[in-house]
């Protein structure tokens, strides 16, 4: 499917604006180059998390490590980068477990989930303008934890580990 019109309207460092026309309906859309997220297990049977300041919502939360998309990146490059970025991980046995759409309603962001298991320890390698406190769960944990859990990709993520791994 295609509007009729498509105009851009800002076009920023990590996301863009287009203005589109359906007829006689304009809709705003969030141009995103795509993300992924990771459900890291490590040889002690945790998983990693990170704590970081989220601007819009004006809070910390605890996530899944995660991140965009670079120009021409594969999905699973990106999740491999960014793992060991956000929390010194490398390693282990990968395999998607979904891949979908974050804001259909008016955002281009399509995100890949991946499971990372028996990842190993190294150091960390955070961008300069992350400031990230790596949190690890025990496996058995999760489920009882979920209620401390805001993010909408990281409930995704967590839920389906817990599904696969029963």
């Amino acid at each position: 499917m295609k509007p009729d019109e498509s105009r851009a309207v800002y076009d920023g460092r990590v996301l863009g604006v287009t203005v589109e026309r359906w007829g006689a309906v304009e809709r705003e859309v969030i141009e995103h180059p795509g993300a992924v997220a990771i459900v890291a297990v490590d040889g002690d049977g945790c998983i990693s998390l990170v704590r970081q300041l989220r601007v819009p919502a004006r809070k910390y939360l605890l996530e899944l490590p995660a991140g965009t998309r670079e120009a021409g990146e594969e999905p699973l490059a990106t999740a491999a980068r960014e793992l060991r970025e956000e929390c010194g991980l490398t390693g282990g046995a990968w395999r998607e477990l979904a891949a979908f759409w974050t804001m259909p309603g008016f955002c281009r962001e399509y995100m890949h989930l991946y499971l990372a298991e028996g990842v190993t320890q190294g150091e960390a390698e955070p961008m300069d303008d992350e400031e990230l406190e790596v949190v690890r769960w025990p496996v058995g944990e999760i489920e009882a934890r979920l209620g401390e859990i805001e993010d909408a990709k990281t409930l995704v993520g967590l839920m389906l580990y817990l599904r696969s791994a029963a």
